[in-house]
């Protein structure tokens, strides 16, 4: 087992990292930007090391200056969160390379999922249903619109390298297409310096659900069952939870063998989420692999009992796993608590944290790192805690959320607790009546 573990990544997974890591005997070193001095995973990390300014370019996606950390401080092993270098393949080799253990998959198995076109090819040879499209990066626009002719619209144009809907156009008609294929190649060229592209077949009214999957390095694969995303604004998951309420059994088991196949392609080593998306009419596609611990984990952690961070290290350092399939044993739900204003657009709202009241009592799990005296840097992701509830149905755990939101006090920044309180009484999210499309419609009161 590992004698000490470098997190590098900061905020709540951090934390998360530190708090299992402290359990199982094993001394932890956080690494922070000068934003982040006063940030709870450095004061709850055995050792601390700065490894620059704020922006993430200069410290957290800073290679060099983690590895230096990783050294000075003896550490033996990264973990890397999520987001930041999480899945980069190059961060995983030069640690590797360096006798560092880096607590993920290998590099080749974050490249071979990493790259969209590659990952669909892997899973049609695999036997995993994929969305119908072109094959292929588009090389023209004149080559889109005869493949979209062929599809039949509407279709939608996604950033190969991509993530967090960047790089992604949904066209409706042909004369839309020119220009969501321009914006689609330069606003991935600006996030991912990769502008290839490719094209599939929109599916309408989905739902976006994932099924966790854990893999050893002696080839045994389970899966942990599946989560709902599919509450999401501009592609980014505000709520999830587990179980589905669109879920069957048949299509419950369907999809997890589909996971375990796509785990198994690629000798899949760590845990793990392979993504779909399902149709009205229950049909599965595969959409794309995170290869490393997701925001949303906590709620498979809660329905099956699981440590799904234990699990990483565990299988890192060599363990196997028991290989058998695990399923929801409650009902938990998570809210994603951003510093933002939901009455404004959900525009990002840093600043001093004044008041800190979080919620507690049965069923109830704040995952953060903010205190009274806080101060939100504008220099990275907006979100500031989760709030997980768990319960033994789905109504339970509902009533308990809105229970938990309304305690939950913080001053100083908005948030999105209002928005969660209404959700949590909006009568077609109780009933399970949502896609993916739920919120273009959703007005806040």
């Amino acid at each position: 087992m590992f004698k000490k573990i470098l997190i590098a990544n900061r905020g709540e997974i951090a934390l998360r990292v530190i708090r299992t890591a402290r359990e199982m005997g094993i001394k932890t070193v956080a690494v922070y930007s000068t934003a982040d001095r006063d940030s709870l995973h450095v004061r709850f990390a055995d050792e601390a090391v700065c490894i620059g300014r704020p922006q993430s370019s200069d410290s957290y996606l800073n290679i060099a200056n983690i590895m230096s950390a990783a050294e000075i401080t003896n550490a033996d092993a990264i973990h890397p969160g999520y987001g930041f270098l999480a899945e980069n393949a190059k961060f995983a080799r030069i640690c590797n390379e360096h006798g560092v253990k880096f607590i993920g998959p290998t590099p080749e198995m974050i490249n071979k999922m990493g790259d969209k076109i590659t990952a669909k090819d892997t899973m049609i040879k695999a036997g995993v249903p994929v969305v119908p499209g072109g094959q292929g990066l588009l090389q023209s626009v004149d080559e889109a619109k005869g493949i979209a002719r062929d599809m039949g619209y509407p279709v939608i144009l996604k950033a190969t390298a991509g993530g967090g809907g960047k790089g992604m156009r949904i066209v409706w008609e042909e004369a839309e297409l020119e220009k969501a294929y321009d914006t689609a190649k330069a606003e991935a060229l600006a996030s991912f310096k990769n502008d290839g592209i490719y094209m599939e077949k929109f599916v309408e009214e989905p739902r976006h659900i994932e099924i966790q999957v854990a893999g050893d390095q002696f080839g045994n694969v389970c899966h942990l069952s599946e989560r709902d995303c599919s509450i999401q604004r501009r592609h980014q998951k505000l709520v999830e939870e587990s179980p589905s309420p669109f879920m069957t059994e048949e299509l419950r088991y369907k999809m997890g063998e589909a996971a375990k196949k796509a785990a198994a392609a690629i000798n899949y080593e760590s845990v793990g989420t392979i993504e779909f998306l399902v149709d009205k009419h229950r049909n599965f596609y595969f959409m794309e692999m995170n290869t490393r611990i997701q925001v949303e984990h906590c709620v498979t952690e809660e329905v099956i009992n699981y440590d799904l961070i234990k699990e990483q290290i565990l299988i890192a350092a060599g363990h196997r796993i028991s290989g058998k399939d695990y399923y929801p044993q409650m009902h938990s739900i998570e809210c994603r608590i951003n510093a933002e204003d939901a009455y404004n657009d959900f525009r990002p709202s840093p600043g001093k944290i004044t008041v800190v009241h979080q919620p507690g009592g049965h069923g109830v799990r704040v995952d953060s790192h903010v205190y009274a005296g806080y101060v939100i840097p504008p220099y990275y992701d907006s979100m500031i805690g989760k709030l997980i509830t768990v319960a033994q149905t789905r109504q339970e755990a509902i009533q308990t959320m809105y229970r938990a939101l309304s305690e939950y006090v913080i001053e100083g920044v908005k948030t999105t607790i209002p928005f969660h309180l209404q959700l949590m009484q909006d009568e077609r999210f109780r009933s399970g009546d949502f896609n993916t499309k739920f919120l273009e419609g959703f007005q806040l009161k």
